[in-house]
């Protein structure tokens, strides 16, 4: 029998499952590690005539072609459905596995789904994952790797009655526990971002949801690791897109990657981690494209050696600078004013204040058509004296738990920016002390991560 002692669940992406050449990668690197005993898979990427997501063609079908008309994309439901066949009969014939049973049944469910509204919805946005699924649990097999399928509406990974936004109800765990028993040379296989909910009606989670289905699968069975294989080699330092000389970071608390994450760094569903943190099991980030580097190992806790392990940069951000005389005595007025951001769904970041001002930062795509209603709310029922709204602004987050035991890398960084002359529009500092950040025009804000990259990392 198989000794479930060191067992790693692996999820691997779209990028990774997008054609037959990724799919035979990620058998090798299951094959390269006997440990490697749950996979989860995502929906095969895009397709190859539009370039758009298959998950995107299945919405445009249950959407009766308003999804992608509402991007001003030209693309028929017929057209959508044409591709998504095409995708799956191209991956069965280079795989080399027999099609006709996949694709007649992959057929029947784009073109008798009776289903309505969000039930229709949840339905074909599950497609992509579940025929894929499929796919390479046959492929998986016809090359000698014993392979089991596992659907989440077969064993009961059971989630809330929001069929489109579902959350993971805790019968899941202890479902998992009940139909995953090891044998040895088996693995086995199961489609990310679906479940079922108590009706066993199909329900999807966020986007990004195979990994919560990873995460999931590694908290129920208390996996060694839970590596999640995409196309990049980890988590860098700063974004290689802009800075070159950008560095994998090799290992980050759960704590940092949040606050990286939120700032830009999104490699990876947040949700997903909360109970991997809660019972401390590693998360590998790896590149199913090179498999022999370590990637970033997500943790509870390590030795704070660096003071600094990343800096995100988030663009396209705006500070709403609101003046009233003594608001910072004022109770309730912080309440207030964001009550009011939420009732015109625009989310909030920082709001640093002091006696007379308080600012907010937005994403300012959240003020398109929104803005004069939002400051004609806040003049009416805050009697401001005044509100000014500063757009373009890019936020650097710096990122690292070393920060508690050295503040000086905050001197460090103004220090580096006025060298170079970038003037910043804010500064704010965490109350946990691990981050802080700085808001320049987004003009320079390519200077100023490589200038802080160069300086303190």
């Amino acid at each position: 029998m198989y000794s479930e002692e060191n067992m790693k669940v692996c999820k691997f992406g779209g990028s990774s499952v997008k054609d037959a050449l990724q799919i035979k990668k990620i058998v090798n690197i299951i094959k390269a590690d006997e440990d490697r005993k749950v996979i989860v898979v995502s929906a095969p990427g895009r397709d190859e005539i539009h370039d758009e997501k298959i998950t995107d063609h299945l919405l445009n079908l249950a959407t009766n072609g308003e999804h992608f008309e509402n991007q001003k994309l030209f693309i028929s439901i017929d057209e959508s459905k044409f591709a998504i066949i095409k995708k799956f009969e191209k991956l069965c014939d280079d795989l080399k596995i027999d099609k006709k049973f996949i694709v007649d049944y992959l057929k029947k469910d784009l073109e008798n789904c009776k289903l309505k509204g969000d039930e229709r919805k949840a339905f074909f946005l599950s497609r992509g994952e579940h025929f894929n699924s499929k796919v390479i649990t046959a492929y998986m097999n016809s090359v000698g790797l014993k392979t089991k399928l596992m659907l989440p509406e077969e064993f009961g990974f059971i989630l809330s009655d929001c069929l489109t936004n579902g959350k993971v109800n805790s019968k899941t765990h202890e479902n998992i526990q009940n139909a995953f028993t090891f044998k040895e040379n088996e693995v086995y296989l199961v489609p990310g971002f679906y479940g079922v909910n108590e009706k066993n009606q199909i329900a999807v989670m966020s986007r990004g949801g195979s990994d919560l289905t990873g995460g999931e699968l590694a908290y129920a069975l208390d996996a060694d690791i839970y590596e999640n294989w995409t196309d990049t080699n980890g988590v860098y330092n700063v974004d290689p897109r802009v800075v070159s000389e950008a560095k994998v970071i090799p290992r980050l608390t759960f704590k940092e990657l949040r606050l990286l994450s939120s700032k830009g760094f999104n490699v990876f569903h947040f949700n997903a981690m909360l109970n991997c943190k809660k019972s401390k099991i590693p998360i590998n980030i790896r590149n199913t494209n090179n498999p022999v580097h370590e990637g970033t190992l997500i943790l509870s806790e390590r030795v704070p050696m660096e003071d600094l392990v990343g800096i995100a940069k988030l663009d396209n951000m705006a500070s709403i600078h609101i003046q009233k005389d003594m608001l910072g005595e004022e109770i309730g007025f912080s309440a207030e004013l964001l009550k009011i951001f939420g009732e015109f769904g625009i989310n909030t970041y920082h709001y640093p204040t002091d006696k007379d001002d308080i600012a907010i930062l937005v994403d300012q795509e959240d003020l398109k058509g929104k803005i004069n209603n939002l400051r004609r709310q806040i003049e009416k029922r805050l009697k401001t004296n005044e509100v000014n709204v500063n757009y373009n602004i890019s936020i650097l987050t710096l990122v690292g738990i070393g920060l508690r035991q050295n503040s000086f890398a905050i001197v460090d960084a103004i220090t580096a920016l006025k060298e170079k002359n970038i003037p910043f529009e804010m500064f704010d500092m965490s109350p946990s002390k691990i981050s802080f950040h700085i808001g320049v025009s987004q003009n320079v804000s390519d200077i100023a991560l490589k200038t802080l990259k160069e300086e303190l990392l």
